[in-house]
């Protein structure tokens, strides 16, 4: 049941939305503060959390990951660079990006605890691939160019719908999209083996991953970014799953 904010209205869950620390030079600062640090995430994923009744707020890497569990109601895994190979036993490719092994380390650590808490964790594109890499799985560290699905689809809008995906009868992901979904598609890794307790629930026509969960856990990661459209169940799957239901909004 929702506890009641001090005004006496339900409370919105508290989710907190992992990001990126980058230089304050790459968001357009002015040169006196080209060499600080700044903190970045697209804000797509705050307003689907919005606009399905929580409350988004970003998690910082200086936070004690323990203590970030205990304060929030649902964690999601944004997307961005590629988890560090090292972390499943490959190692960097050509088509690799920056990695920040910072940012690995801290996710790792805030997945578990937040695990641990039992609270619900929602992992899009990276964040998918990085529950995975925490419960012990490996990633393709760079899918095939050409073939099957086109899932590196950079160059289209990012609400462009490029393939399909099939569900698993039963899953999470089968109830809020039914049989099969039309997704958008911006990655060059994905799952290869799950980690311990990982179950495979989605897949593209080629057999690549596209989604995954626990069972015995509100775990749910996606590979395509379903923040790009303009409202999406996944969101209110995971607001509705941190203990309260999920309103419906028309903005942020």
């Amino acid at each position: 049941m929702p506890t009641l904010s001090s005004g006496g209205a339900p409370r919105r869950p508290l989710v907190g939305l992992t990001g990126r620390r980058t230089t304050a030079s790459r968001i357009g600062a002015p040169p006196g503060f080209a060499d600080a640090q700044a903190e970045a995430y697209y804000s797509e994923y705050a307003r689907g959390v919005a606009r399905a009744g929580g409350l988004p707020f970003h998690i910082a890497v200086d936070g004690p990951p323990e203590a970030v569990a205990d304060a929030v109601d649902a964690l999601l895994l944004t997307g961005g660079e590629d988890v560090d190979p090292v972390r499943y036993g490959s190692a960097a490719g050509p088509r690799s990006t920056v990695l920040d092994p910072t940012r690995d380390a801290f996710e790792v650590a805030l997945f578990e605890a937040v695990l641990d808490a039992g609270k619900p964790i929602l992992g899009i594109c990276r964040g998918n691939q990085l529950i995975n890499v925490a419960l012990g799985g490996t990633l393709v560290p760079d899918l095939p160019v050409g073939e099957g699905a086109s899932h590196a689809s950079y160059a289209y809008p990012r609400a462009h719908r490029r393939h399909d995906v099939r569900f698993e009868a039963g899953s999470i992901a089968h109830r809020l999209y039914g049989d099969q979904a039309l997704v958008n598609s911006f990655h060059h890794q994905a799952v290869d083996r799950p980690g311990t307790g990982l179950t495979v629930t989605g897949r593209a026509g080629d057999g690549v991953v596209e989604s995954v969960e626990m069972a015995n856990a509100p775990v749910l990661g996606v590979q395509w970014h379903p923040e790009c459209f303009d409202r999406d169940p996944v969101f209110d799957w995971l607001v509705t799953a941190a203990g309260a239901p999920a309103r419906q909004h028309t903005g942020p």
